[in-house]
């Protein structure tokens, strides 16, 4: 009988160390020997060769992209670490790729900062890297700089993530969440609420079999897209946590206008809408991690449908209402019953450590 041997160990400075130790985080050899091994190697190609404190930028090169630079931070503690569709590297970097895009920049660079608790697995922390790798190539942006720390057992959940992103804005791009106007068209790219539903199962606490995968996804393409095709676009917002719900009301009260939005209109996967029946949950309110709640003049509105639904990160994207003159800052949802119902801000956390 043949017998297939073990693979090989991976080392750290030429010792197999299966765990992270609060030497990795003390500075010395243990500490070079972790980042090396599973960050450098990880980022290859897609981080600076020689590693300074900071991170030095080409203003010149930079003018080239636009006039105004666009600047976001987000930390990430997503629990578990891995779920359908996703993981907390992939989280990170689209994250702030996305938090830089709906603002119209061109994403550019990201530092990537993690605390990391004693103990955990480095094949873990590895894996983590190479998704974060995996995502920067996919999303043409570079890590510039970054740091690790290491913190004793209990002191953090396995591993916290921040990173920051920079990109620039073209000129004449002018979107904001005060822009709205009465009669603007309020548009979302695609089924909602699929990530919030499957980190909820990943967990594992309720029991349930889904398919439900997260929709974690760089959108900068597809915002690109539609921009060119709706140049008067008003606003863009990602709806990660506090859902929709907590997008529209934002936007309505920065506006000081109404929203009333059609829950006919709102694309649900039936998955996801029986297993918001089933705990008590309002789909408006669940995380997405590749939907963007978008906002444009009504002439515009069938030009930025046609465009998101044109792309492959915008399939199933819809016109779910409208703003409309009105209390200020009130949302409402036209039901399938014939009814109205007032979508309050979200009060509280319906879903603890989602992204």
């Amino acid at each position: 009988m043949n017998v297939r041997p073990p693979p090989p160990k991976r080392v750290l400075g030429g010792v197999f160390i299966p765990t992270v130790t609060l030497a990795h985080g003390g500075g010395g050899k243990a500490m070079k020997d972790l980042i090396d091994d599973v960050f450098i190697s990880a980022f290859a190609g897609a981080a600076p060769e020689v590693l300074e404190d900071q991170a030095r930028f080409d203003l010149t090169m930079l003018a080239t992209h636009g006039d105004r630079l666009a600047f976001t931070t987000d930390s990430f503690v997503v629990d578990p670490l891995f779920f359908p569709g996703g993981d907390i590297g992939k989280l990170a970097v689209y994250g702030t790729v996305n938090d830089l895009a709906v603002g119209g920049a061109k994403p550019l660079y990201l530092s990537c900062a993690v605390v990391i608790e004693e103990g955990m697995q480095v094949e873990t922390l590895r894996r983590i890297a190479l998704s974060m790798a995996e995502a920067v190539r996919e999303a043409g942006v570079s890590i510039v700089t970054g740091d690790t720390k290491v913190v004793q057992r209990g002191a953090c959940d396995k591993i916290f993530i921040t990173t920051t992103g920079i990109g620039v804005i073209r000129p004449g791009l002018e979107l904001g969440i005060d822009h709205v106007k009465p009669g603007d068209a309020i548009l979302v790219n695609g089924l909602l609420g699929d990530h919030g539903a499957a980190i909820l199962c990943a967990r594992g606490d309720m029991e349930l079999e889904t398919s439900i995968e997260s929709d974690c996804a760089a959108l900068h393409g597809l915002i690109e897209v539609l921009l060119a095709a709706a140049p008067g676009t008003r606003c863009i917002r990602d709806a990660t946590r506090g859902g929709v719900a907590t997008v529209l009301n934002e936007i309505a009260d920065a506006s000081g206008v109404s929203i009333e939005i059609d829950e006919a209109l709102t694309p649900l996967r039936e998955e996801v809408r029986g297993f918001c029946e089933i705990l008590g949950l309002d789909p408006l309110y669940l995380a997405n991690e590749g939907k963007i709640v978008v906002v444009v003049p009504p002439e515009e509105s069938a030009a930025a449908l046609a465009a998101l639904s044109g792309h492959a990160l915008g399939q199933g994207s819809s016109i779910i209402g409208h703003a409309v003159r009105g209390e200020a800052g009130r949302v409402t949802m036209q039901t399938v019953f014939g009814g109205r119902r007032i979508v309050d801000m979200l009060v509280g956390e319906q879903l603890p450590r989602i992204c």
